[in-house]
C-alpha cells in the first residue's frame, strides 16, 4: 500500500477527557504518521466531530443546522491536528468542499495529488459538504476520489464486533468480515451509506483501536489487530 485514507473519531482524539482535544493523543498520532510519511506513504485523513458536537442527539435544532454545525467541527478538528503535525515537522494541507475565508483550501481530487506528490498530508474538512452525509460516508467518497489502496479507521474500539462489547461482554470480534456480511449482519463499521458505496467501489477497510500501541503503522504494514473488512 503506498496511498491511506486514515479516519480518525473525534472522540478517540479526546481521550480520557472526552471532549476537546487529549494534546498527547494527538501527538502520538502525528509521530505515527510522520512514521509513514518518512517511509514513502502518502497519507489523507478525515476527523469525525464528535469531540464537539453530535448534532443527531439535538432534539430541538433543524437537523440540516445541526449537520452544518458538526461540519464546522470537523474543520476545527483538522486545523488542530494539522497544526500539531507541523509541529512535528510535517507539511500539511486542510482541504473542505466549501469555502471557509483563507484558513482552508476548496478541495479537488488534482489539488490533493498536488500536495501529495510533495509529501503533504492532507487533511479533508468539512465531510461531504452536505447535511445528512456522515464523516464516514465523507471518508469512504474521499478515500475513492483520490485512489487510496485502503481506509483506516482508528476508532475508540479495537474492531468490528457482532454486537456493542459496552452493553454485550459476550460480544464476538472479527478478525476479518466481508463488506457484505457487514452490510447484511448491519454491523456497524461504518454507517449503511458508507458500507454501500464501500462496497460498490470495493474499497477495504482496516478497523482498529487507536489506544493500541502503533496501531496506524501497523495497520498500514498490514500488521491488523483489529479487523479486515474485505471487498
Amino acid at each position: 500500500m503506498k496511498r491511506l485514507l486514515l479516519k480518525l473519531s473525534g472522540e478517540a482524539l479526546a481521550g480520557d477527557k472526552k471532549t476537546g482535544f487529549d494534546e498527547a493523543v494527538v501527538t502520538e498520532v502525528a509521530l505515527q504518521v510522520k512514521k509513514l510519511v518518512d517511509e514513502g506513504f502518502q497519507i489523507g485523513i478525515v476527523i469525525g466531530g464528535g469531540n464537539f458536537w453530535r448534532g443527531r442527539s439535538s432534539e430541538n435544532i433543524d437537523r440540516v443546522k445541526a449537520d452544518q454545525i458538526g461540519m464546522l467541527a470537523t474543520v476545527m478538528n483538522c486545523i488542530y491536528v494539522s497544526e500539531i503535525f507541523r509541529s512535528q515537522g510535517m507539511m500539511t494541507s486542510v482541504l473542505t468542499p466549501f469555502m471557509v475565508g483563507d484558513i482552508t483550501k476548496t478541495y479537488s481530487k488534482d489539488r490533493s495529488n498536488k500536495y501529495f506528490s510533495r509529501n503533504m498530508v492532507v487533511f479533508f474538512g468539512g465531510g461531504t459538504g452536505n447535511p445528512y452525509f456522515s464523516t464516514d460516508t465523507a471518508a469512504v467518497l474521499r478515500a475513492i476520489e483520490i485512489e487510496a489502496d485502503a481506509l483506516l479507521l482508528a476508532k475508540a474500539i479495537d474492531g468490528v464486533y457482532d454486537a456493542d462489547p459496552k452493553d454485550n461482554p459476550d460480544a464476538k470480534k472479527y478478525d476479518k468480515v466481508s463488506i457484505e456480511e457487514v452490510i447484511e449482519k448491519q454491523l456497524h463499521v461504518v454507517d449503511m451509506t458508507a458500507s454501500i458505496l464501500a462496497q460498490e467501489n470495493r474499497m477495504p477497510m482496516i478497523v482498529f483501536g487507536l489506544k493500541e500501541k502503533d496501531s496506524i503503522v501497523n495497520a498500514a504494514h498490514g500488521k491488523i489487530t483489529g479487523t479486515l473488512v474485505t471487498v
